[in-house]
C-alpha cells in the first residue's frame, strides 16, 4: 500500500513526458515545428541549467555586427596600407600656409576617422574573440536544448507539474477509495500517512515555485541593469559625439574668422598699393612740373647770360675807348708837359715814347684779340653746353618714359598676378568649404542610415521573437486541450490545469494552487 505511491508517481511522470515528446513529435512530422530550423532562435528563449545571471544577453544589431566583423578580419592589413597612403598624401597638403585652417579641420575629421577606425579595430578583435567563445558556448546549448528542449520550457513544466498534481489528485481519490475498504484501524494511519506525503508535496512544489520566481526577478533585474548601462553609455556616446559637432562647428567658424581677416587684409593692402600708385603717378606730375619749370629757368639762365655778356661786352668796349681816350689824353697832356718842360728831353724820349706807345698799343691788341677770342669760346661753350643739356635732357626725358612705360607694364602685370592669385585663393576657399559641407552631409547621411538600420533590425528582431512566442503560445495551448480532453476522461480534478494553461506569460512566478 506504501510503496505503490512512489511507483505510480514515477509512471505518471514517464506517461506524462512520453505523451509529450510523442505530440511534439507529431507536430514537427506534420511540419509544424522544425527543430533544426529554429534551434537558433529558440535557444535564446531557453532556460539553461546554469545560472542565467552569467550568461550574456546580446542584441541582434550587435549580434550582427560580431557576425560581420568576423569576415572582416583579412582585410584590416589593406585597410591599415590604405589608411597609410591617405596619410602620406593629406601630410603633402599641409605645406600649403594659405590653407591652414582647412588642413586643422582636415587634420581633425582624420584624427577622428582614424581614432574611430582604431576602436572599431579593437572592438572587432574583442568580437572575434567573443565571437569564438560564443560559437562554442552556442555548439554546447544548441546539443544540451536538443535533448532538453520540451524540460526547459517554464509554461511546460508548470503544465507538467499541473497534470502531475492531477494524476496525484486522481491517484488519491483512488487511494481514499481503496482505503475505504481496508480495515478501519489501519484507515485513518493510512489515511494521515497520505495527507502528510501529499502536503509534503505541496510544500516542495511551492518552494520550487518560489525559487524559480527569486531567479525569474533576479534575472530581470540583472537585464535591467544592463539596458540602464547600455543606455549610459549610449548617451555617454552622443555627448561625445555632440562635442565634437561642437568643435568642428568652433572650427569652421574660426576658419570663417581667419578667411574673413585675410579678406579684409588683402583689401587693405590693395588700397595701400592703390593709395602708393596714385601718389607715384602724382609725383612723376610733379617731377615733370618741376623739371619743366627748371628747363624753363636754365632758357632764362641762358637767356639773361647771353645778355649779360652782350652787356659785358658793351661795357667793355666802352671802357677800352675811354682807355684808349684816357691814354690819349695822358699822352698829349705828358707830351705838351714834356714840351714844354724839356724840350730837349723830349727829342730824346721820342724814341722811346714811340716804343712805349706801339708796345702798349701791340699789349691793348693783343688783350682786345684775346678777350675776343675767350667771348668767342664762351659763346661756343655755351652753345654747346646748351646743346649738351637739350640732349640730355632729351635723353632723361626718353628714359624717363621707357621707364615710366615699362613701371605702368610692371604695375599692370603685378595687378593681373595678384587678380589671378585673389581668383585661386577665392576658388581654393570655396573648394574648400564645399568639401568641408560635403564630408558634412556625408557624416549626418551615415548616422542617420545607421540609425534608421539599427532600428529596423530591432523592429525586425522584436516582431520575430513575438512570432516566435506566438507560435509557440498556439502550440502550447493546442497541446494542453488534447491533453485536457483527455485526461477528462479520466478525471474531475481538472482546476491545475485549467488553471496552468490559462493565456499570459509568467505564470511560473507564484504557485498555482
Amino acid at each position: 500500500m506504501q510503496q505503490r505511491n512512489p511507483s505510480l508517481a514515477n509512471k505518471s511522470k514517464t506517461d506524462l513526458q512520453q505523451n509529450y515528446f510523442s505530440k511534439y513529435d507529431e507536430h514537427a512530422g506534420h511540419g509544424t515545428l522544425h527543430w533544426t530550423e529554429k534551434n537558433v532562435l529558440d535557444e535564446y528563449f531557453l532556460r539553461k541549467e546554469r545560472d542565467l545571471r552569467q550568461v550574456v544577453v546580446l542584441p541582434k544589431a550587435q549580434w550582427e555586427r560580431i557576425q560581420g566583423s568576423i569576415g572582416e578580419a583579412p582585410h584590416i592589413d589593406e585597410k591599415k596600407e590604405q589608411e597609410e597612403v591617405d596619410l602620406d598624401s593629406k601630410a603633402a597638403g599641409k605645406e600649403d600656409p594659405r590653407n591652414a585652417a582647412l588642413n586643422l579641420i582636415k587634420e581633425k575629421l582624420q584624427a577622428k576617422k582614424l581614432r574611430e577606425e582604431k576602436e572599431e579595430e579593437e572592438r572587432k578583435l574583442l568580437d572575434l574573440e567573443e565571437a569564438k567563445f560564443q560559437a562554442a558556448k552556442r555548439k554546447e546549448v544548441i546539443d544540451h536544448a536538443k535533448t532538453y528542449l520540451r524540460y526547459q520550457d517554464d509554461r511546460m513544466r508548470q503544465f507538467h507539474s499541473a497534470l502531475l498534481l492531477t494524476k496525484v489528485l486522481n491517484e488519491r481519490d483512488a487511494q481514499v477509495e481503496f482505503l475505504k475498504s481496508r480495515l478501519v484501524d489501519s484507515k485513518k494511519k493510512d489515511y494521515e500517512e497520505e495527507q502528510r506525503r501529499f502536503k509534503e508535496y505541496i510544500l516542495s512544489e511551492q518552494e520550487k515555485a518560489h525559487q524559480h520566481y527569486m531567479n525569474k526577478q533576479a534575472l530581470c533585474k540583472d537585464q535591467l541593469q544592463q539596458i540602464k548601462e547600455r543606455e549610459h553609455l549610449a548617451d555617454l556616446a552622443k555627448e561625445e559625439k555632440k562635442r565634437e559637432e561642437e568643435e568642428i562647428q568652433r572650427s569652421i567658424q574660426l576658419y570663417q574668422l581667419e578667411t574673413q581677416r585675410q579678406k579684409e587684409k588683402e583689401h587693405e593692402e590693395k588700397l595701400a598699393r592703390r593709395k602708393l600708385y596714385h601718389a607715384y603717378v602724382n609725383d612723376q606730375k610733379i617731377i615733370k612740373a618741376i623739371e619743366e619749370q627748371n628747363r624753363m629757368e636754365e632758357d632764362e639762365r641762358i637767356k639773361a647770360h647771353f645778355k649779360a655778356k652782350e652787356i659785358i661786352a658793351r661795357m667793355r668796349k666802352k671802357k677800352e675807348a675811354e682807355m684808349r681816350r684816357q691814354v690819349q689824353e695822358q699822352r698829349d697832356k705828358i707830351i705838351s708837359q714834356l714840351a714844354e718842360q724839356m724840350s730837349e728831353a723830349l727829342r730824346k724820349e721820342d724814341g722811346r715814347l714811340a716804343r712805349d706807345a706801339a708796345r702798349i698799343e701791340a699789349e691793348e691788341e693783343k688783350k682786345r684779340k684775346e678777350k675776343e677770342a675767350k667771348q668767342k669760346a664762351a659763346i661756343e661753350s655755351i652753345a654747346e653746353h646748351r646743346a649738351t643739356v637739350m640732349k640730355l635732357k632729351e635723353e632723361k626725358e626718353r628714359q624717363e618714359k621707357e621707364e615710366a612705360e615699362k613701371e605702368r607694364d610692371r604695375l599692370m602685370e603685378k595687378a593681373r598676378i595678384h587678380l589671378e592669385m585673389e581668383n585661386k585663393k577665392k576658388h581654393g576657399r570655396d573648394e574648400a568649404n564645399r568639401e568641408v559641407q560635403k564630408i558634412q552631409l556625408q557624416q549626418m547621411a551615415e548616422k542617420q542610415a545607421r540609425k534608421e538600420q539599427e532600428k529596423q533590425a530591432e523592429l525586425d528582431y522584436n516582431a520575430q521573437r513575438e512570432a516566435i512566442a506566438l507560435y509557440k503560445e498556439q502550440e502550447f495551448q493546442k497541446y494542453a486541450k488534447e491533453l485536457i480532453e483527455t485526461e477528462s476522461k479520466k478525471t474531475h480534478h481538472l482546476y491545475p490545469l485549467l488553471k496552468a494553461c490559462e493565456n499570459g506569460r509568467g505564470l511560473g512566478h507564484r504557485p498555482f494552487f
